[in-house]
């Protein structure tokens, strides 16, 4: 079982550089990490931590960081956010953007690409045949390399897509041989720009976003770290942007510049 010193090794380093709190997470940690190491023959966790802190390559800590992040989503998964989005953010997009017809959508953890995938689906049926006249092109991030190749190739099992709409089935997925997994088509791929990124780094956008899905990472962050990301996405939002949170998540109402739509979902101020 992983020390508690050699536990606090390892979240003062997730915490400085990711801004991921470990530190009441002991049995998780050592679960995560335990069967890795006895596989690849590190005899101490401060050996291991000695190899990501040395290795100029990266590729320790892009293991160390695939490994303690959790990447638990599926499709459909609080579906009531993709309601509001169709029936109250994309009306609002559709007026505001008519002219320019270009769309900033971000989502922020996509984690194995479900969400991503969703919001571009969502898209689609939204604009319908006006589609090609939009750029609904959705920016996907995720600080796992690991998981974003499994989004990148978007292939699923069966079971994984059992609560999507048939018609959404037909139309966005290819069932492979063997019957048992779909992949997401080469049109819906082409929906969906993936980027490995850290949301503790600055944000590189050039221009403001109009939604920014950030669902069930921050309950990785503590509080002053939280406020502080949500901060960031408040100023990389334009004016009346919406932002959607996990419906297991709160940000702190004396504290944050949002304004509460509802317990998950929040906007910027217009004209601001």
């Amino acid at each position: 079982m992983i020390t508690d010193e050699e536990l606090s090794r390892i979240s003062v380093y997730m915490k400085q550089r990711y801004g991921i709190d470990l530190s009441q997470k002991k049995v998780i940690v050592n679960g995560r990490l335990e069967n890795y190491m006895k596989r690849n023959g590190w005899k101490s966790i401060n050996a291991l931590m000695d190899a990501v802190e040395n290795d100029k390559t990266g590729q320790q800590e892009k293991m160390l960081v695939n490994l303690l992040t959790t990447n638990h989503t599926y499709f459909m998964r609080e579906f009531e956010h993709f309601d509001y989005f169709r029936s109250v953010v994309l009306p609002w997009l559709r007026t505001k953007e008519g002219s320019k017809k270009d769309l900033r959508i971000w989502c922020g953890a996509a984690s194995s690409g479900e969400e991503p995938y969703m919001i571009a689906m969502v898209l689609s049926d939204f604009f319908g045949l006006e589609r090609d006249q939009w750029d609904t092109k959705v920016l996907a991030t995720d600080i796992s390399t690991k998981v974003l190749q499994k989004a990148m190739a978007g292939i699923y099992n069966v079971e994984q897509l059992d609560k999507m709409p048939e018609q959404w089935r037909r139309h966005f997925f290819k069932k492979l041989p063997g019957g048992t997994q779909y992949q997401v088509t080469q049109e819906l791929k082409n929906e969906v720009i993936f980027r490995q990124f850290n949301l503790m780094d600055p944000f590189p956008f050039k221009k403001k976003m109009h939604t920014i899905f950030l669902r069930n990472v921050m309950i990785y962050f503590d509080e002053k770290t939280k406020q502080e990301v949500v901060q960031k996405v408040y100023d990389a939002l334009e004016p009346g942007g919406y932002l959607f949170i996990g419906t297991t998540e709160t940000l702190d109402r004396s504290s944050t510049p949002f304004q509460i739509i509802q317990p998950s979902i929040f906007r910027k101020k217009e004209g601001k």
